[in-house]
């Protein structure tokens, strides 16, 4: 378990990371986060842990990981956002993670919608997001990473599309430098996005995304859309060419082709 001192110790940041929460074991560091952010703590400010005894996934899912071996953190964010455009930051989330880990390992990462990262078709990483208002202006948002870093083995019903960074490249990896790689990448690219730079922060993402014109289907409240991915929005949301028309979707559970629903 490293300090926050340690973590901080030859990170350059300007915002994300300037402040570091470590824990040992905490329940979830999304709900720490949280807790914070009422608070009125800073924006940038990191909460991260060896162990979530009660880590969050999507849609109420609960995100498993060994103790150790992984990357488990949480951040604020308090952009200048209404709830039209917060899906955007998933996108930043994917894109900025991406982008560090690809910095650090030398290896493509693909990005699927709407908040997942992918080597060689295996997930490996998932990405929360949580939001407060007021009214309809974004007080904060807290974005929670999970990465597969040094993990080796999962859940019996995960073998067939999960992955780790060690398993992919083929030995351990350094966590503490891999992190500071991608708070690194979160802080550059979010500078683009506190400059009205939404474009620059699509085009990141989209270099990494291969759905566009395939086959794709959205499990959704208990429903089935099936169709050709057209375009993805800088509100994060998906356009899905269905039976009628086309269809923006901005969460669910997507399966490509006839793969496994994730």
């Amino acid at each position: 378990m490293y300090s926050k001192q340690e973590l901080q110790e030859g990170l350059s940041v300007s915002l994300i990371g300037k402040k570091i929460f470590a824990f040992e074991t905490i329940d979830s560091t999304n709900s720490c986060a949280k807790t914070l952010a009422e608070a009125g703590m800073e924006e940038g400010s990191v909460v991260l842990a060896d162990f979530q005894s009660a880590g969050k996934g999507r849609l109420g899912r609960t995100w498993f990981s060994e103790p150790g071996k992984n990357l488990l953190f949480s951040f604020i964010l308090r952009p200048d956002m209404d709830s039209r455009s917060v899906g955007t930051l998933s996108l930043f989330a994917a894109a900025g993670v991406a982008r560090g880990i690809e910095s650090f390992t030398g290896r493509c990462i693909e990005c699927k919608w709407p908040n997942d990262l992918l080597l060689r078709g295996n997930k490996f990483c998932g990405i929360l997001l949580e939001s407060s208002f007021s009214a309809d202006k974004l007080d904060y948002a807290v974005i929670g990473v999970g990465i597969n870093v040094n993990q080796t083995e999962f859940d019996s019903g995960l073998l067939h599309r999960s992955t780790s960074l060690s398993i992919e490249t083929g030995a351990p990896l350094d966590q503490k430098a891999l992190f500071q790689s991608i708070l690194h990448s979160l802080d550059s690219l979010y500078a683009q996005m506190q400059n009205r730079n939404n474009s620059g922060v699509m085009k990141e993402w989209l270099s990494r995304n291969s759905m566009i014109g395939k086959q794709t289907t959205v499990f959704q409240d208990g429903q089935k859309f099936s169709g050709i991915v057209q375009a993805f929005n800088e509100d994060g949301s998906m356009v899905l060419s269905v039976s009628g028309g086309l269809q923006s979707f901005y969460s669910g559970d997507v399966t490509l082709d006839a793969g496994e629903k994730e």
